[in-house]
Order: structure tokens, then sequence, then C-alpha cells
């Protein structure tokens, strides 16, 4: 019989952690949000996914030859069902930033950001530029199953992204930016896709 697979390290210390940063911070761990980061990559070569219809039958779907895109720099906040997003033309250093001060803004008065991302070179860059109210956690390696706004971008992509031709880049954004702007309007949609319990069941 196989043993079960031991949990990684930031499951088993994250409350030891929440505490620590709570103690930096000076504020109530109660008032520290959970949030998490992630970019997705939208584009004219898009995706097919699953579809609807009747049996026997085989529905087309477009799919285009061009390569425009953009990306979604998102975070989501599962237990108070809210998110920050900016949607910019390059995944780099410079946007990363941007997107951090994005965050900085959606964080409650008084409480204090723990911001959980992968181990991207521009997410833990020395040269960002870390608001006061976010402390950046990076997720262990090759665990995208860890970061709930996976599943956000898989949701986006079945509801409104995917199964479509984009006329041009502006297309692409203000697609991007309906499909954000309807999950922030869910706040109920964001809590079921990312609350998980090794940060949030404690």
């Amino acid at each position: 019989m196989r043993r079960p697979r031991e949990p990684s390290r930031i499951l088993k210390k994250f409350p030891a952690r929440l505490d620590e940063v709570a103690r930096e911070n000076a504020i109530d761990v109660g008032k520290i949000e959970i949030w998490f980061q992630d970019e997705a990559r939208i584009g004219q070569k898009n995706k097919i996914t699953r579809r609807w219809a009747k049996r026997g039958t085989r529905p087309s779907a477009p799919q285009d030859q061009r390569t425009a895109s953009t990306y979604i720099f998102g975070a989501i906040c599962p237990k108070q069902g809210k998110g920050a997003a900016l949607i910019l033309p390059s995944c780099n250093i410079e946007a990363m930033n941007l997107h951090l001060a994005e965050i900085a803004k959606a964080v409650a008065p008084g409480a204090h950001a723990v911001l959980l991302v992968d181990q991207a070179g521009w997410h833990l860059s020395a040269r960002l530029l870390i608001p006061a109210n976010i402390t950046i956690l990076a997720l262990p390696p090759k665990c995208p199953e860890l970061n709930p706004v996976e599943n956000i971008w898989q949701y986006m992509r079945d509801n409104w992204l995917s199964n479509r031709v984009f006329k041009s880049y502006d297309d692409i954004v203000d697609h991007c930016c309906y499909a954000w702007n309807t999950l922030v309007d869910r706040p109920w949609k964001i809590m079921s896709i990312g609350l998980r319990q090794w940060a949030h069941g404690f």
C-alpha cells in the first residue's frame, strides 16, 4: 500500500507563518487577508474547450491562426470573495509592480495581505516594489494545484474566453476586462473556487 504523500512545508507551517507576519506588522492575525496571484496569457491562437452538444453531432468551433495576445495579471482573496487584476501587454517585473500596487488598493484599510505566488522570476525579484500592506510568500515549485487562480483561469476560459475568434488586440483586452469584471461581480464564485482547507481551514 502506497504511503500518503507528506504535505509540503508551506502547508504544515502556514499558520505559524501567518502569526509571524502578524507580529512583524504589529497587527492581529485576524486582520491578515490571504491572496493568491498568477498570470494568464490570452490570445488569438485560442483554446477550444468542451461544449454541450446533441448526442451524435460534432459541433464546430472557430480557431484563429493570428498571434496577438495579452496577459491578465489576476489575484483573488477567496475568504472575502474579492479580486484585483490588470490587463497588460507584457509579463515582467514592471508589470508585476503595477499589479502589486493594484492589489494593495484592494486590501481592506488596516488589514495586511499575504500574497501567495509561484516561483516565476518576476514574482520574487529584488527589484519588486512591494507595498507596505503586502507580504509575498512563494508556493513550492511544481505545485500549481496549490494556487486556486489556476482554477479561476479555467473557469474564465470555459465561460468567456475560449471557442471564439478575437478581431484585434483591443478586442482581446475588451473580452478580458469583461470576463474579469463579471467574475468579481460574483464573489460567491471566487469563494467556491478559491477557498482551500490548508490556507483557510484553521
